[in-house]
């Protein structure tokens, strides 16, 4: 956020739709969902590790074992409290499609419009959906969804990124060099949190943007 040297018009179009997004109440016929995703890097130990200790942190050797990489899809509901994890083997835009078709059919079947918001990535756009389902189902999809994007450089905009942030430290802080383990530790990690209905309480508004940012203004 800090690294911005211009905000253009587009720029704060964009950023003020989503803090107008942000600052309605809750609605669930009309959800706002935050969809990010991220790459995590399988490693193994080549030596045992030294567990974690009363007063002693966890060792590790510095000598690893790389086993590939695999995508991670999340999808949070900051008002609700809810999210969906789905770890795949690579984020291509028929991996998206599939995750948003499953998220709008079973998590947000009764909803009237799911308010989507995400950043520029190619793969988030409409056409990731005809390329991979036919025009039907494409369509009936599509209809359901409300997009809203991040501006350029305004990644920070989606709430995504702090519930992602928070499973890194939580969950994902660790060397973790398999798949099946990742799923698990992932799937217990955010079972949890729904249980407990962790919220976002986003603060930021308008009147914050205009006071902070207005000197990067430009026409």
């Amino acid at each position: 956020m800090w690294c911005i040297t211009a905000i253009t018009s587009e720029y704060r179009k964009r950023m003020y739709k989503l803090l107008t997004l942000y600052s309605r109440s809750y609605n669930k016929q009309y959800p706002v969902v935050c969809v990010d995703e991220k790459s995590k890097q399988l490693i193994e130990d080549v030596r045992k590790s030294i567990s974690l200790k009363p007063g002693s942190p966890a060792k590790y050797d510095g000598e690893y074992r790389r086993r590939g990489t695999r995508n991670i899809f999340e999808a949070v509901e900051p008002l609700a409290g809810k999210r969906k994890i789905e770890v795949t083997l690579q984020r291509k835009k028929i991996d998206f499609a599939h995750f948003i078709k499953e998220l709008i059919d079973r998590n947000y079947r009764q909803a009237k419009k799911v308010r989507l918001v995400l950043d520029n990535l190619n793969t988030h756009f409409a056409a990731s959906f005809y390329e991979t389902f036919s025009q039907k189902q494409a369509d009936r999809i599509l209809r359901k969804i409300d997009f809203y994007y991040t501006p350029k450089h305004g990644s920070w905009l989606n709430m995504a990124e702090i519930e992602i942030n928070m499973m890194d430290r939580e969950c994902l802080a660790t060397r973790i060099g398999d798949a099946s383990v990742l799923e698990r530790e992932i799937a217990c990690w955010s079972q949890e949190r729904n249980k407990e209905k962790k919220k976002i309480q986003w603060s930021f508004t308008k009147k914050d943007a205009d006071k902070k940012l207005s000197n990067y203004y430009v026409a």
